[in-house]
């Protein structure tokens, strides 16, 4: 196991959002507790120390504060727009943020997709709430299609359903906003092969390139694996993990007791990642953790972090502690031995939570 540098002279490591020259840190701020679990005055503080620790990348979208409701939906970036506001500064900054998919969760926000007027609606409202003109990277947070997200495991297909392809023209539409300067790139989120291959055919007869995809990837879900990084690897499209820590199950917190104020605890129908099996996994995880000399957390961390397939890790915490320990996982990297012994627990147990 190689650490370098100290809490003092932590370097944070960069690289680029692929086909492009925008640079981003391995970490991402992820924000959606903000408006919810977080105040204001927290999402600033936050934002504060994020970028005086080197992070320069932050991801929103229009859905957040989470869980999804109409009382709190734009909230999280507000947050950001006022801190925006606040400093001053912008360009050294990447922000992320996505328009809603459909479904019963988001009719507070529209009932349709991503059609023209959606998008439209979606973007300028974004931009709004952000106090910027334009957003770096804009990315459809979930398919309209039936498939399997949000903790599927397997497609299932409905043959009755109403959905007709229409990536070329949503490529097309979004081409239209990166050209009048209202967004600079591209992005998918809980995306299949399936559609992440529809837009590079629909690329290479010129559409606008999807960069990115933004899906859940932890030590509990590894499916992305399965058929998804080769398409990224060969087609340099950069994967963007969220949920790193499994809602928090990855720190351990839940082994013993449910803590009061884990998100869990306050918001019980977000137990994905919370079934036996998960939590087996995560019991064997964090014994080999302990042999290592190393915390859970930071070790399901620095694995998603190296993945060769990912661009950065999106991280989120509710706590000052969380995020400090969070952002200081980049500095670990895993030794081969210790890989090997993560595969072989991954092997008795996968994917116990896609």
């Amino acid at each position: 196991m190689r650490q370098t540098g100290n809490n003092h002279h932590r370097i944070m490591r960069y690289t680029t959002l692929p086909n492009t020259d925008i640079k981003v840190s391995k970490i991402c701020l992820g924000t959606m507790t903000w408006g919810e679990q977080n105040t204001e005055a927290d999402g600033h503080q936050q934002l504060d120390y994020a970028i005086e620790k080197g992070v320069n990348f932050i991801d929103t979208a229009e859905l957040y504060a989470v869980p999804a409701k109409k009382e709190t939906q734009g909230k999280t970036e507000e947050i950001i727009g006022t801190w925006l506001q606040k400093r001053g500064k912008r360009d050294d900054l990447v922000i992320a943020s996505k328009i809603a998919g459909p479904g019963d969760y988001t009719k507070h926000i529209r009932t349709g997709g991503f059609a023209k007027h959606e998008l439209t609606d979606a973007i300028d409202k974004s931009l709004q709430r952000l106090q910027t003109d334009y957003i770096d990277l804009y990315q459809l947070h979930w398919p309209e299609r039936t498939t399997n997200f949000f903790g599927l495991l397997d497609y299932k297909h409905n043959a009755d359903e109403k959905w007709e392809d229409n990536f070329a023209q949503i490529l097309h539409d979004l081409k239209g906003f990166v050209k009048a300067g209202k967004i600079r790139q591209i992005g998918l989120s809980n995306e299949t092969p399936y559609g992440v291959m529809r837009c590079v055919e629909e690329a290479r007869k010129g559409a606008q390139k999807m960069i990115t995809l933004q899906n859940p990837y932890s030590l509990l879900n590894r499916k992305d694996e399965i058929g998804l990084t080769e398409v990224l690897l060969r087609e340099k499209v950069g994967h963007l993990p969220y949920s790193p820590l499994g809602f928090g199950q990855l720190t351990g917190k839940y082994l013993n007791d449910y803590p009061k104020d884990g998100r869990v605890t306050l918001f019980p129908n977000f137990s994905r990642y919370h079934n036996e099996r998960s939590f087996a996994a995560t019991r064997a995880y964090n014994e080999l953790a302990k042999k290592h000399n190393i915390s859970l957390t930071q070790m399901a961390l620095a694995f998603v972090t190296d993945r060769p397939f990912v661009t950065s890790n999106i991280i989120g915490a509710t706590k000052m502690e969380q995020l400090e320990e969070n952002i200081a996982s980049v500095d670990i990297q895993l030794s081969n031995e210790l890989l090997e012994e993560i595969n072989a627990i991954h092997k008795e147990n996968p994917n116990p939570a896609p």
